[in-house]
């Protein structure tokens, strides 16, 4: 590609004088380290772009008063980006709305200040860690497979450093990992019990336990006590890659203190990839005893609990089924998972980005297939 940049040059300037709105942008074959044209930031009639395997420009290159006035929907994917040229382009899109930053191959910082971004999305991507300093129309953060800082590898951990110092409309967070990632609210850390640091703003949440493992359950109660007014929780449940390390039965969660949000805001429960394990039993029955104003618990049961004759789902969900529920409008919900490669939650770029669906997480676009518990 680098030596057809005048071929590059001549073709940017005709997008720009044709007033091209939507452009997806790829730098084919790799190298990787070839730097985007900052010509580019002359067409000012883009309103959607997507650009892949290229090095951001500095900002010294880039044209005087060059900028994005009408960029709404922003990808960058598998990018080389230093956290100023990161910055630079986002100070240079001012009605921007939808970020998504996948497979990001530098471990750059993202300080996020945007006062028009509503949507931010990080996938498969090496990043220091985030911090959220001034976003005050951010309603939805997902963190998919982001890779802990000098680990070199993907996991579906978060970043270990995550701050949110100015979303105060942050309605969607997902997925965290409680325990694993430093989140702080207001530059300061969160604290379970600690009031300055509630987080009064997010209704939906999702998160990614491992219920066979003691030290990872353990997390939960505290993380889940700092979002009181949370109504929909999606849990993730992955497949146990390690040796249990010790059940969590009922007890646990009965002596664990009072969570707010599942005593008086939490409405709908989505449990993903369930195996039937005590521990995730006993955590879906604390929910059904405590929840006062539940109305929908949905179980994915993991396709693996169905491969064989002897394993019974029913007689693995009967301590739930039998339970007494708190709220006696809430309605259950059993679904045989539809995947059989199980790598991580289940998550599509373009719902996540749709305002049109209000919980992003939700199972509606599942093939769903239903069974019945007795």
């Amino acid at each position: 590609m680098d030596e057809h940049r005048g071929e590059m040059a001549r073709w940017i300037d005709t997008l720009v004088a044709k007033g091209v709105q939507d452009l997806v942008f790829v730098n084919r074959p790799w190298p990787m380290d070839l730097r985007l044209p900052a010509t580019l930031f002359s067409c000012a009639s883009l309103t959607r772009l997507y650009l892949g395997v290229w090095t951001l420009p500095g900002t010294a290159a880039v044209p005087r008063g060059a900028s994005f006035p009408n960029l709404r929907e922003l990808g960058l994917c598998m990018t080389v980006m230093e956290e100023r040229a990161l910055a630079f382009l986002l100070e240079r899109s001012p009605v921007l709305e939808f970020l998504l930053i996948m497979w990001s191959q530098t471990g750059a910082r993202l300080r996020l200040v945007s006062h028009s971004l509503r949507c931010l999305q990080l996938g498969y991507t090496h990043l220091e860690d985030i911090e959220v300093v001034d976003a005050p129309r951010l309603e939805r953060l997902f963190l998919r497979n982001v890779s802990l800082p000098g680990t070199g590898k993907f996991t579906i951990n978060s970043p270990s450093r995550i701050k949110i110092g100015g979303a105060p409309n942050l309605r969607v967070l997902g997925y965290i990992q409680p325990g694993q990632t430093e989140l702080g609210i207001s530059n300061t850390d969160i604290v379970a019990g600690s009031k300055e640091n509630i987080v009064l703003s997010v209704q939906i949440l999702a998160i990614d336990v491992q219920f066979g493992i003691r030290n990872a359950v353990k997390k939960v109660p505290g993380f889940l006590r700092c979002f009181p007014n949370l109504e929909t929780l999606h849990v993730y449940s992955p497949p146990i890659s390690e040796k249990s390390t010790g059940k969590v039965n009922l007890k646990f969660w009965q002596e664990g203190g009072p969570m707010k949000c599942v005593v008086q805001s939490m409405k709908k429960v989505f449990f993903y990839e369930f195996q039937g394990s005590r521990s995730e039993v006993a955590f879906l029955k604390f929910i059904a005893e405590r929840g006062r104003v539940m109305e929908l618990m949905v179980v994915v049961v993991a396709k693996a609990c169905f491969s064989s004759v002897d394993d019974d789902v029913s007689v693995k969900l009967k301590p739930l089924t039998g339970a007494k529920w708190s709220s006696k409008a809430c309605k259950l919900q059993i679904i045989e998972s539809p995947r059989t490669d199980v790598a991580g939650p289940l998550f599509r770029h373009k719902i996540a980005s749709d305002f049109g669906w209000a919980d992003p997480f939700d199972l509606r676009y599942y093939k769903e297939e239903r069974i019945s518990v007795s």
